[in-house]
């Protein structure tokens, strides 16, 4: 340093940083050496290497059951069997049941978050396309799920078997309970800025629960989740329905334009489907950055020198890479 003191990169000489584990970061646990039951049969194999695109997609089809399931009863029913807080408590119950159906992969169940804790958790980046991947997927299977299991009630709401229609399109439709759609008032600067709050919010309070230097959920951390989720929908869901994960409202759009929903779930709310595909992304990276910069003490790039953007400057492996020094044995 230019004073002539030693530089520390902690604040107690040999310990090194806090660094983030469990549900919504990761889940490091020695798996290779978990006993399983007769682990040289195929299937066994299989399962072992595929465990963690598994977990992602078992993860978001709970949470998409419970979601697209809770808004289906509500709007088929016309409110008699629920009501907005209905809603807002239903998609909070399949997070937190979600997080605990795939901890193994750390329990993502969204790209953003996935994404965000890649910048700033080190999670591989090579993970990031198979999760993405298998998070959509869940959606998608689980959003098929629910319409077969509505399609009765649907019928009769729409007014006919082979009647299916979009907000906006009809007082009458339907396809909001597989996916998200603007208010009729929305302009698109303020479609994407209601995504891009909530998904500031989300990923900020993932953070918080997870930081045990600071109070830290622990294995509360699902039920946390769960009040985050309620409290996002009921304070900001009106807007645009708050998505807030590509894999959520990407998967059940494309299952609704599949079951006869017609172009209309792209082109309704002036081509609205891109943004809680785009906008997610950059919220979760803000609010995961606006925790580390202000918040969190342990080990992030914005805990390095210039706040991390240095980094930009220097687009080698070395640098960039998550899984550098757990491959090369040393100190990147």
């Amino acid at each position: 340093m230019p004073d002539g003191r030693e530089y520390r990169a902690t604040s107690v000489a040999g310990l090194p940083p806090l660094q983030e584990h469990g549900p919504l970061v990761d889940h490091k646990i020695p798996q290779d050496d978990v006993v399983q039951a007769q682990p040289d049969l195929t299937w066994s194999r299989i399962r072992h290497y595929m465990r963690e695109p598994f977990a992602e997609f078992f993860g978001t089809f709970i949470l998409i059951m419970f979601g697209d399931g809770v808004v289906a009863q509500v709007v088929l029913s016309n409110g008699e069997n629920g009501d907005y807080q209905s809603i807002s408590w239903g998609w909070g119950l399949g997070v937190m049941l979600g997080v605990y159906t795939s901890g193994i992969s750390g329990a993502h169940l969204n790209p953003a978050v996935t994404f965000a804790n890649c910048v700033f958790r080190k999670f591989p980046w090579r993970k990031l396309p198979i999760y993405l991947v298998a998070q959509t997927l869940g959606a998608f299977v689980a959003s098929l799920v629910v319409y077969a299991n509505y399609k009765s009630a649907i019928d009769v709401f729409e007014g006919g078997q082979n009647i299916r229609t979009v907000p906006g399109y009809s007082e009458t439709a339907t396809a909001g309970i597989f996916c998200t759609y603007p208010a009729p008032f929305m302009t698109r600067t303020g479609m994407f800025f209601s995504e891009f709050i909530a998904s500031s919010l989300l990923m900020f309070l993932i953070y918080a629960l997870k930081d045990d230097g600071n109070i830290g959920a622990g294995n509360l951390t699902p039920l946390g989740l769960f009040f985050i989720i309620f409290g996002i929908g009921a304070c900001f869901g009106w807007e645009t329905g708050y998505a807030i994960n590509l894999a959520r409202d990407f998967g059940p759009r494309v299952a609704s334009y599949a079951v006869g929903y017609g172009s209309e779930v792209f082109e309704a709310g002036g081509y609205y489907f891109w943004i809680p595909m785009v906008a997610p992304f950059f919220g979760c990276t803000f609010g995961g950055w606006l925790y580390d910069m202000f918040m969190f003490t342990g080990e992030s790039p914005v805990n390095t020198e210039a706040a991390g953007l240095l980094r930009l400057a220097k687009p080698t492996r070395k640098v960039w890479s998550n899984t550098y020094e757990e491959k090369h044995g040393h100190m990147a």
